[in-house]
């Protein structure tokens, strides 16, 4: 039979309707004319307005397309809205790498320690699980989760506390999810698909879907509690501590009159937000998930080798080894992860590349997000988007500049990289300072209300924080059914008691 398609196309329809298949895969359509159209704009805004706008309107749509996180990863409409920025002359590609070269740490950190995390999972789910069947308060739990992920992130980082909760969530996720799809005898089950689920366990699920949620978003929180008490912490504070001269003890205690305030009322709105249940607060174990968790374990215990007790040793030594290595900072906490990474493969008897290569697959895209995301801060630099601003808060008067710079560098850090706003902003009051316009007692508190100002109020997006921003972009996110829309409106409650709090503390008891 002779064939009956035109020349020049392909069997399965136009070039046209093949090339819009392709274009960003399933995403949705109207997503697909929503980006298209940001490229097409763009340019036409830039030659009808100035680049100062078209650098405003730049940051609303990657903020768009982090928002719609869940329909398409950011990694790939975001990247094409760098590139077409370069082009357009907003920002060079030399501005990009400078960018990348000065946040080398966050991405060293992401790259390793995020993967040495994903070799002490099994130690991870035991505590957790151990905690999650023993604690049976929600409202005691979420606070233990909080404060938990505070402490940690004071002496770790934010980053590696927030790797650690995904790991744990996603164990117990895994979990429940194969049973509650009766495949417990499949031991390759994809627990990202409903398709096996079974209708009478499907509401459990879902209720267990909002339990994770929650206390997911304590730790989370629980993340900027702690990261902004010390110097390690978040990278800005090593920034903010190297342009004061403080040391570890100096910085803690500079930042307590508004950190511990702070992180007293967190724990405060943690436990009011688990007893009032709003804003998606309030949701509790399931009876049938904590009776298959308990059973999970002891079926665990049964199982356990004297091999896998070793493991479970090796990996307590290392996770010792890892916390002291970050708190006296004995290297930069990627290359600290690294040595995890050894330390745990050795003693444990990963040796194939192929299981090494699995601990990779979760950091490795959002840290090619974070390379995209330092480019679209490299057209605010360029652009100087946020100048300004940084001009109106060093004109006020001295005694209203702490608060004012306190909210300026809040509401910036909500849609851009809190690092790089901290980085204008101690260096803008340390050239002030330098010129001898302030004195040093007022620096000192510019640098306080700097720090606080770049990590509480951030926590409103998941741009805000590097952390939020990872969580969002995880694995862990579409499991639980958590959207950039959800992650700010269960942010909602911390960032208006944090922001009143902390602000409060920079204008007065400084």
């Amino acid at each position: 039979m002779k064939s009956t398609t035109p020349p020049h196309s392909s069997p399965g329809g136009s070039f046209h309707r093949a090339f819009s298949a392709n274009f960003l895969g399933e995403a949705p359509d109207w997503y697909k004319l929503t980006i298209a159209a940001f490229l097409i704009a763009n340019p036409i805004l830039l030659y009808a307005t100035s680049p100062f706008v078209t650098g405003w309107v730049l940051i609303g749509q990657f903020i768009f397309t982090l928002a719609m996180a869940l329909k398409c990863y950011p990694l790939q409409p975001g990247g094409l809205l760098a590139i077409e920025a370069v082009l357009l002359g907003m920002t060079s590609s030399e501005s990009v790498f400078h960018e990348v070269n000065e946040n080398i740490q966050v991405i060293l950190l992401l790259m390793f320690m995020v993967a040495g995390i994903y070799f002490m999972k099994s130690l991870l789910l035991y505590v957790f699980t151990k905690l999650l069947i023993n604690v049976r308060s929600k409202t005691t739990l979420s606070l233990l989760f909080c404060g938990v992920s505070a402490i940690l992130s004071a002496f770790l980082d934010a980053l590696t506390v927030t790797a650690v909760l995904i790991a744990v969530a996603v164990g117990f996720y895994a979990v429940y999810h194969k049973v509650a799809s009766n495949r417990q005898a499949h031991p390759e089950h994809d627990h990202s698909k409903d398709d096996h689920v079974v209708e009478y366990h499907r509401s459990d699920l879902d209720q267990f879907r909002a339990f994770l949620r929650s206390l997911i978003m304590h730790g989370a929180v629980g993340t900027a509690l702690g990261g902004v008490c010390t110097l390690v912490g978040e990278p800005q504070n090593l920034l903010i501590a190297e342009k004061a001269g403080w040391d570890f003890v100096q910085f803690f205690i500079n930042m307590t009159p508004v950190t511990m305030p702070a992180f007293v009322a967190g724990l405060m709105t943690c436990f009011l937000l688990e007893k009032i249940k709003i804003c998606g607060y309030g949701a509790k174990l399931p009876d049938a998930v904590r009776k298959e968790l308990a059973h999970f374990a002891s079926e665990q215990e049964r199982k356990r080798t004297r091999r896998d007790v070793v493991e479970l040793w090796v990996q307590g030594v290392v996770a010792v080894i890892l916390v002291l290595s970050l708190a006296f900072h004995v290297a930069e906490v990627g290359i600290i992860g690294l040595m995890v990474i050894v330390l745990l493969t050795s003693f444990n008897g990963i040796i194939q590349e192929a299981r090494i290569g699995h601990a990779f697959e979760e950091a490795l895209p959002f840290t090619a997000l974070l390379v995209v995301f330092f480019a679209i801060v490299a057209v605010i630099h360029e652009q100087h988007l946020f100048e300004p601003v940084t001009h109106f808060v060093l004109s006020l008067e001295p005694e209203q500049q702490p608060g004012m710079l306190f909210l300026a560098n809040g509401v910036l850090s909500m849609i851009s990289d809190n690092v790089f706003v901290a980085t204008v902003y101690i260096n803008e009051v340390k050239t002030a300072l330098n010129a001898g316009d302030i004195t040093r007692e007022h620096f000192d508190k510019l640098a306080i209300a700097i720090n606080t100002g770049t990590n509480l109020p951030s926590v409103a997006t998941p741009n805000g924080q590097a952390a939020f921003l990872f969580l969002l972009t995880s694995a862990l996110a579409p499991l639980i059914r958590l959207s950039y829309g959800r992650m700010v409106i269960m942010a909602l409650p911390y960032t208006i008691v944090l922001t009143i709090v902390a602000f409060f503390c920079v204008v007065y008891a400084l």
